[in-house]
């Protein structure tokens, strides 16, 4: 009887065994098998994000394995077909048009204890409208903080491969000391004032619709590279918020950002030392006039504010099926039962 007994317990261990190491290519360690199985199984279902609407009415293209195919974001299956809602993981709703009014909560159907519900904005509070009405709706933030749920930046530094090499500045490109665009000037903005300031002690060259001197996307760069620095200053001063005026105009424009906006401690957590100059570091406008003015003159000490291309590149986002499907990385370490009470509170702080 014993032997029958031992002889069982053998073939059913070398069976479970042998049943690990074919999932888990090498399983036969010290990890639990049924962790391993768990982990395996969790690790490789599909997330379903559904976009409720698409931001701003424009639309994009999801068809195939998107997040896999463009992104290689695996196990991430993104939808815009509200028939699918019962089944979806995550449902993304953006501010913008809620606030609008031109779009609505599905409030009346049936939601699932499991599904999430996300509050998407790329916009500064001021312009988030009254959040007050989103009280205890959802459960994930996906904004350009840091501290969102699912952080969203305008861009990002990624670290180059190994081997880059800096190319120098042909400063005989440099028409003009101050460049700035914009496009919405309004004088109470703390960014107007800062302008007219510093226009006041070098000269600053305006393009934009504010100036009907608009520059066409193609000749944007170009001629912002002509320039030796350029004022990334920013229509909101919050939290976080640094937008394409930094990573795209500036910093791909080939001209060192003077930046307004957040304070200095925000740039310095996303932006490489000595690459860019903050309003905030100076006693007076007039100071940092003076300074430009004299950076621009030693060649060295301006190169220097692009030592920082030889480790790193600037990733933009801008397309919104990249955002969404972020997602999927973060999902299965949030917390499952979160909901922000005040929605308002958060976004304000």
């Amino acid at each position: 009887m014993k032997k029958c007994f031992l002889l069982s317990f053998l073939c059913v261990l070398l069976l479970c065994l042998y049943n690990g190491w074919l999932r888990g290519l090498g399983g036969l360690t010290a990890i639990n098998p049924t962790a391993v199985c768990n982990r395996g199984s969790n690790s490789s279902r599909n997330v379903t994000i559904l976009l409720w609407y698409w931001p701003f009415g424009m639309s994009y293209n999801l068809e195939g394995d998107v997040c896999w195919d463009l992104y290689r974001i695996p196990h991430c299956r993104l939808v815009d077909d509200r028939s699918l809602f019962s089944s979806a993981d995550v449902v993304v709703f953006h501010n913008r048009e809620l606030i609008q009014g031109c779009q609505k909560l599905p409030l009346a159907l049936p939601r699932s204890q499991r599904q999430r519900w996300a509050w998407m904005s790329l916009e500064a509070p001021v312009h988030n409208g009254n959040l007050r009405q989103f009280a205890n709706i959802f459960n994930m933030t996906i904004t350009y903080r840091r501290d969102s749920d699912v952080a969203a930046p305008y861009g990002e530094l990624l670290p180059k491969e190994t081997g880059g090499h800096l190319v120098a500045n042909d400063l005989r490109n440099k028409s003009s000391l101050v460049c700035w665009v914009v496009s919405h000037y309004q004088m109470h903005h703390k960014r107007s004032q800062v302008y007219s300031e510093l226009n006041a002690a070098v000269p600053v060259k305006v393009y934009g619709q504010w100036t009907k001197n608009s520059l066409s996307s193609t000749d944007l760069l170009p001629t912002i590279s002509r320039c030796y620095f350029y004022l990334a200053f920013e229509n909101s001063l919050s939290k976080d918020y640094i937008t394409e005026k930094l990573w795209k105009n500036a910093y791909q424009g080939e001209a060192v950002p003077v930046v307004l906006g957040p304070p200095l401690t925000d740039y310095k957590a996303v932006a490489p030392p000595n690459s860019f100059i903050h309003v905030d570091e100076f006693v007076s406008v007039k100071d940092l006039g003076k300074y430009l003015q004299e950076l621009a003159k030693d060649k060295k000490r301006y190169d220097e504010y692009f030592t920082w291309k030889q480790e790193w590149k600037v990733k933009l986002y801008t397309d919104w099926r990249e955002r969404l499907c972020k997602i999927c990385l973060q999902y299965n370490s949030l917390p499952r039962q979160k909901v922000y009470s005040d929605l308002s509170a958060w976004a304000n702080s």
